[in-house]
C-alpha cells in the first residue's frame, strides 16, 4: 500500500518543510504575509480586512467537513506546536469556529502525570485519536517528548540508565518511532497535517508585555514563560532537529509564520481544507431501492 501525504495547493506547499531537507529556522520569516501593505497596518485593521477572507475559508472547511463525516472513511489529525504565545489557542479558537462541534474534537496535553509515566510516551495520545469521519486537534503532542524534555531532561518519566535519554541514539529512536506511529496512522486513514507556528523571540517578548499591561490577560501569563525565554537558543536547535527528523512525505511539517496572527490563521485554515479537498471524498451512494425506500417514507410524512 503505497503512502501519500496530504495533498494541498502549490501556493502552500512552500511552507512544507521538505523531508530530508537541513532546517535552519533563522532562514523563515516569521513575518511574512500574503499583502505586505498589511504589514503596516495594526492587528485589528488586519483582523478587520481579513474578515471576508476568513468567513470564506469558514464556509469551505464546514462544507469539507461534512463530506468527511458523511463519508466515514477519513479522520483528520491536526498537530499544533510552537512557543509560548505562537498562537496555538488563538488558531484553534478562530480557525476552528466555523466547525461543527459534533464532529470536531479538540485535546490541550498539560505535564504528563504518574499513569502517563508509567506507560509509553505515545500512549496518552493514542488513546485519543480521532475515529473515521472526525477532525482531532492536539494543542501540543507527542512531540513534547523529543522538545521540552529535551531541554529539560529532569522532567522525562524514570527510564532505566540503559535506554534513558543518555543512552546511544535515544532521540534518533523517538524520532523513529513518532515516524512510525504516523506512518501506522497514514496507512490506517487518517491524515496527519502538523503546523509549528514559527514566532520571533522579539514577537513573543511583545505578547507577553501586552499580557501584563492588561488585567483581563493576567490570567494567560505564567513566571514560566519568563523561565523558558532564556532556552530559547536551546529550543530553536532541538525545533530544528525535531523538524528534520519528522517531516516525511506522508506526515510533513508546515513552518507556519506567526508573528502575525491572521496571517498564520488564514494559512492553517486553507492548508486544512485545501488537505480535506485533496480526498476527493464524495456523500454516500444508495441503491434504487434505498432510493425508493426514501422515497416511500417521504410520501408517508407529507401524507400525515
Amino acid at each position: 500500500m503505497e503512502v501519500n501525504g496530504p495533498k494541498v495547493s502549490r501556493y502552500l506547499e512552500k511552507f512544507i518543510a521538505g523531508p530530508d531537507k537541513k532546517i535552519r529556522l533563522k532562514k523563515y520569516d516569521t513575518s511574512w504575509v500574503q499583502h505586505e501593505s498589511l504589514k503596516n497596518r495594526s492587528e485589528e485593521e488586519a483582523n478587520e480586512f481579513l474578515k471576508d477572507i476568513l468567513a470564506k475559508d469558514h464556509r469551505e472547511l464546514a462544507e469539507v467537513q461534512e463530506i468527511l463525516a458523511a463519508s466515514c472513511r477519513r479522520s483528520i489529525l491536526i498537530v499544533i506546536q510552537g512557543m509560548d504565545t505562537a498562537g496555538k489557542d488563538g488558531t484553534i479558537k478562530h480557525v476552528m469556529s466555523g466547525l461543527n462541534p459534533q464532529g470536531c474534537e479538540v485535546h490541550s496535553f498539560k505535564v504528563p502525570g504518574t499513569e502517563d509515566h508509567a506507560h509509553d510516551f505515545l500512549w496518552r495520545y493514542e488513546k485519543v485519536l480521532p475515529e473515521r469521519g472526525m477532525i482531532g486537534i492536539f494543542n501540543r503532542s507527542y512531540y513534547e517528548d523529543v522538545l521540552v524534555v529535551h531541554v529539560h531532561p529532569e522532567r522525562m518519566e524514570d527510564l532505566p540508565t540503559e535506554i534513558g535519554p543518555g543512552a546511544k541514539g535515544f532521540w534518533e529512536g523517538r524520532y523513529k518511532d513518532i515516524n512510525s506511529f504516523e506512518k501506522h496512522l497514514v496507512r490506517n486513514g487518517t491524515v496527519v497535517l502538523k503546523f509549528f507556528l514559527h514566532i520571533s523571540k522579539d514577537e513573543q517578548k511583545q505578547r507577553l508585555i501586552e499580557r501584563l499591561s492588561q488585567k483581563e490577560k493576567y490570567w494567560k501569563f505564567s513566571f514560566s514563560d519568563i523561565a523558558e525565554r532564556k532556552y530559547w537558543d536551546q529550543y530553536m536547535a532541538v525545533y530544528e532537529e525535531m523538524l528534520e527528523a519528522t517531516s516525511t512525505e506522508f506526515a510533513p511539517w508546515f513552518i507556519v509564520p506567526a508573528d502575525h496572527k491572521w496571517a498564520a490563521r488564514t494559512l492553517v485554515a486553507e492548508a486544512i481544507t485545501s488537505a480535506i479537498a485533496g480526498l476527493n471524498l464524495s456523500y454516500p451512494e444508495f441503491s434504487e431501492n434505498q432510493i425508493r425506500y426514501f422515497a416511500e417514507a417521504k410520501k408517508q410524512l407529507e401524507e400525515e
